[in-house]
């Protein structure tokens, strides 16, 4: 999958690209947008961006249990030798689920406040009352959208997750 971001200038051009993907087979699963006044958007429902995509509360949370995990893991072979009549394997075991479980609670907590990087990117045009479109489509079909856009609405703004911002785990958002 493909994450794209349209910029679009306001509500009614919205709601005409809403329909346009939606009728080349895009459902309310893969279309999320946000704005400064996406309440007429909600009422006409077009579907609204979550926090899952519009920060970095999953990504967090998967670097958080990585390293709450290994934390946990290097904590359970310490507390073994220091406790010397504990099984090694349920002491290593235990600690490290308990760390990556521990680590994606607090990541998610400083996740969900962090904007993804994409979105921050247009933070002063939504402020103007521009809406951001994020949609999901598959690869092989991702030009075809694009295109499609571009040609009936050249005013839009559209960028997508670069190969080397994916590796990063930047713009991703989900």
């Amino acid at each position: 999958m493909q994450r794209l971001y349209f910029l679009i200038p306001d509500k009614e051009t919205t709601t005409d690209i809403v329909n346009e993907l939606n009728m080349m087979g895009l459902t309310k699963d893969n279309l999320h947008v946000m704005g400064k006044d996406w309440k007429p958007l909600e009422k006409e429902g077009v579907p609204i961006a979550t926090l899952l995509q519009t920060s970095d509360v999953v990504n967090a949370a998967k670097r958080g249990a990585i390293v709450g995990a290994v934390l946990g893991f290097v904590l359970g072979l310490i507390a073994h030798y220091v406790l010397i009549d504990t099984n090694i394997v349920w002491m290593a075991l235990g600690m490290t689920v308990f760390g990556a479980l521990f680590g994606v609670w607090t990541s998610t907590m400083v996740g969900v406040s962090v904007r993804d990087i994409k979105v921050s990117k247009f933070n002063k045009a939504i402020k103007r009352g521009a809406m951001l479109l994020i949609i999901d489509v598959p690869d092989e079909r991702e030009e075809a959208f694009r295109t499609a856009i571009e040609s009936h609405h050249p005013e839009v703004v559209i960028e997508k997750v670069s190969p080397q911002e994916r590796k990063q785990h930047v713009g991703e958002g989900h």
